[in-house]
């Protein structure tokens, strides 16, 4: 599996980092989590990149299987509607999940009053339904973009979900969230944050498997084709000499569980994940210098990233969501670097960046340049 990370500012952007989106890829698809404005022009250029680096396949447009809205900041969602536009015009037949988080009370409303349901008069500008309305009334249906697409709210926190089907008319509710057509051994889980509007990170992940079939252990032994499918099923082997072989001496190691969780806009807080988490990419918005307005605007600084680091167990730490006032992102490794284990691992994302988890559970992160892509050492503290 692996993370693109296309947007390292906050808010604002800068000449050298845009606003957020990020694309998650493993082999049963790609998922877009956040799409700020400009979104497609980042992932055009990704894409470019890979190709030159003989890697096109990694991004390819027909592999999405998901969009993961972690709230409804425009600096978060206002790419959507052209991106999704764009796969339309490029020819889209496969069908695509839109997922974004909101709160009970909308999903209350939704349910007493129908599609039409008028919001409570406290709700924020950037509640997801009210954007979501936006862009079904712009040609966001599966009627004007051509291909299947299904949009989901939900709460986090509950676990209840609502789905606008029949070009978004009609209402159908789920008591937890559908996973995507394409994810069989892979699955994506909504976790609840804390923020001034509904929010959530999302942790994509995998289960541990069993090693790899040792098929040349196999062949020294003279196993017949009967005896080598019973031992790959795991069933120990009796022969007729009376030795018993165990099924798990023709194993290779099992492959680790592995996750990585995208947090989003939050607060510092403790996050309770579906799975353990091997990476972790949480926003550093402030230093410790402006911690008032770390929670004053229901940010984190880079220490308050680190530790839900701790907190949640993450074997890495990977900062993103850079305030403007932050010239040099290595300050906020620095704070980070105060808090975290000897155990745990630290860097900074610029635009461009890849972090890579292989099946044996090591991580690689590639730092972009002019010319590709270098290794960067995830070191540990």
């Amino acid at each position: 599996m692996e993370l693109h990370i296309l947007g390292t500012a906050s808010a604002r952007p800068t000449s050298t980092r845009s606003v957020s989106g990020s694309v998650f890829s493993c082999q049963e698809g790609l998922v877009i989590i956040d799409t700020g404005e400009g979104f497609q022009m980042r992932y055009s250029r990704q894409r470019s990149r890979l190709k030159q680096e003989n890697e096109p396949a990694l991004l390819r447009p027909n592999r999405i299987a998901a969009v993961a809205l972690t709230h409804g900041h425009l600096d978060h969602t206002w790419g959507l509607l052209p991106f999704l536009q764009t796969l339309s015009l490029d020819g889209r037949q496969q069908p695509l999940v839109v997922y974004g988080p909101t709160s009970n009370v909308i999903l209350d409303a939704l349910e007493a009053n129908g599609i039409d349901a008028k919001l409570p008069e406290n709700t924020p500008p950037a509640e997801l339904l009210n954007q979501y309305r936006s862009w079904f009334s712009l040609g966001g249906t599966a009627g004007h973009l051509g291909y299947p697409i299904r949009w989901l709210l939900g709460d986090p926190q509950s676990g209840r979900w609502v789905e606008f089907t029949d070009n978004a008319t009609n209402l159908v509710w789920h008591d937890s969230m559908p996973q995507p057509d394409a994810f069989t051994s892979f699955r994506m889980d909504s976790i609840p944050t804390t923020h001034s509007v509904p929010s959530c990170a999302w942790q994509l992940s995998r289960k541990e498997r069993k090693g790899a079939f040792d098929r040349d252990k196999a062949t020294l032994a003279g196993l017949s084709q009967g005896e080598r499918k019973q031992l790959s099923e795991g069933i120990d082997l009796e022969r007729e000499n009376g030795d018993t072989l165990q099924a798990s001496q023709f194993r290779g190691p099992a492959k680790p569980a592995t996750s990585i969780v995208v947090s989003g806009d939050t607060a510092e807080q403790s996050i309770q994940t579906a799975s353990p988490v091997t990476v972790l990419v949480h926003e550093a918005t402030f230093l410790n210098d402006a911690s008032d307005k770390a929670s004053d605007h229901l940010h984190s600084t880079a220490s308050g990233a680190a530790r839900t680091a701790l907190q949640c167990n993450a074997e890495y730490l990977i900062l993103t969501h850079f305030s403007a006032r932050i010239r040099d992102a290595e300050e906020a490794v620095s704070e980070a670097k105060e808090i975290l284990s000897d155990a745990q691992g630290l860097a900074s994302a610029n635009d461009g960046d890849r972090v890579r988890i292989d099946d044996d559970g090591t991580v690689t992160m590639l730092k972009r340049t002019d010319k590709g892509w270098t290794q960067h050492n995830l070191s540990h503290h």
